[in-house]
């Protein structure tokens, strides 16, 4: 190739993400940014119901998940929300709409568990938690420029440890209270309106915790044999995010005083008050590790979408400039950074969970109809593509819309 061809060919993402690194790139936003953070304000809807919220949260996740998994194989690239709505609808600006309403949702998220992560590590570090967090997200933001191997390499090491964390909480509460099951039958919630209305409300906010199986598509463009690893990575990444919640929120609940657990903004290192001070430190620092790692994720996904964006001609084109020594949108990715910086300076972490939940729901509202529509305009059936039922995004539109409408009840 001669010098001429070699700087005028445009720099692109590479194939580089093996199965097992996607589902630790899923789990490290999904369970990271979630359960660490939310386990709080969820037991403040829905009391010692906690739990059920959860699970409500993940059926109604499990649906649009499997439309994901379909619609990943069939559109394997970045922004894959706006190529999804685009070849469902006919309409490229509502594909921008939902495109950039996804990049909206990576960077709310990241501004809330970037306020999560600030709050595990202030109770180790002497700094204001304003400054602390400013400075986790200027460092992270060097880390999701620096390539999507080594970014996704390094957030899948920080998943493992932020995994072990949370099997040490399991662990350490059967330490204190060797008799916790005999507690389960608590968290079983009766027929009434009192009881569930909670557990509507801390669906929205529960919610939260499961976001993040989705930017899988948006690093679809960067997957090995995304036809077969996009629906594996998809399935796994909710099915282990389901079971490790439902057992890290049990123990939980049952394990630390109501009361306390309802006012904390890093719940998990409640069960670790009558612990040595190494126990606790080790915690707070696995901890603050994993809300880290939710931060880093989300700017990956986030910049992604921008960058996909831009390379359909439907933003800037400024953002889909690749840097040829880093392979990554540095663009996009500054854009991201600045964004969330922004939003941690002027909205609580209440509002931003709610906030990202709202957004995400309206997303998958919308991906789901387009996989309605493309079906019932499919004039022959192929098999290149993971495929799921009609039915299966008609139920995760109507699921999508009645948890958005329990948000204002």
């Amino acid at each position: 190739m001669s010098i001429k061809d070699s700087t005028s060919s445009k720099a692109k993402l590479q194939r580089r993400l093996t199965l097992p690194l996607l589902v630790l790139y899923g789990l490290g936003v999904t369970v990271g940014a979630g359960i660490y953070v939310l386990v709080g304000l969820t037991a403040a809807e829905a009391g010692v119901y906690a739990p059920v919220s959860f699970l409500v949260a993940a059926l109604v996740v499990s649906f649009t998940g499997f439309s994901y998994a379909e619609l990943s194989t069939r559109f394997p690239i970045s922004a894959g929300e706006a190529a999804y709505v685009r070849n469902g609808f006919k309409a490229k600006w509502l594909a921008l709409v939902v495109g950039l309403l996804v990049a909206a949702s990576g960077v709310v998220s990241a501004a809330a568990v970037s306020i999560g992560a600030s709050a595990y590590l202030t109770q180790l570090l002497s700094l204001p938690p304003m400054f602390l967090t400013v400075v986790l997200i200027l460092i992270l933001g060097l880390a999701a420029a620096w390539g999507i191997l080594e970014s996704v390499s390094v957030a899948a090491v920080l998943t493992l440890i932020e995994i072990g964390g949370l099997a040490f909480v399991i662990y350490f509460a059967f330490q204190l209270k060797p008799d916790l099951l005999v507690g389960v039958p608590e968290l079983i919630p009766p027929l009434t309106m009192e009881a569930w209305t909670g557990i509507s409300a801390a669906g929205l906010l529960a919610f939260f915790a499961f976001i993040g199986f989705e930017d899988l598509a948006n690093v679809a463009e960067e997957a090995k044999n995304p036809r077969r690893n996009m629906p594996w990575s998809i399935v796994l990444t909710l099915l282990i995010a389901t079971t490790i919640y439902l057992a890290v929120v049990s123990v939980v609940v049952l394990s630390v005083p109501m009361s306390d657990l309802q006012k904390s903004a890093s719940p998990l290192s409640l069960v670790f008050v009558n612990a040595g001070p190494a126990i606790q430190n080790s915690f707070i620092i696995v901890a603050g590790i994993a809300t880290v790692n939710g931060v880093l994720i989300q700017m990956i996904m986030a910049s992604r979408v921008l960058y996909g964006l831009a390379n359909q001609n439907q933003l800037p084109a400024q953002l889909a400039k690749v840097s040829p020594l880093t392979n990554t949108p540095l663009v996009a990715t500054a854009t991201v950074v600045a964004i969330i910086l922004a939003l941690v300076l002027f909205f609580p972490i209440e509002r931003l969970a709610e906030m990202t939940s709202q957004i995400a729901l309206t997303v998958f509202a919308f991906v789901n109809l387009a996989l309605i529509r493309i079906k019932r305009n499919e004039t022959k059936k192929t098999e290149d593509f993971y495929t799921v039922p009609i039915w299966v995004p008609i139920a995760g539109f109507i699921t999508c819309l009645i948890m958005l409408a329990s948000g204002f009840i």
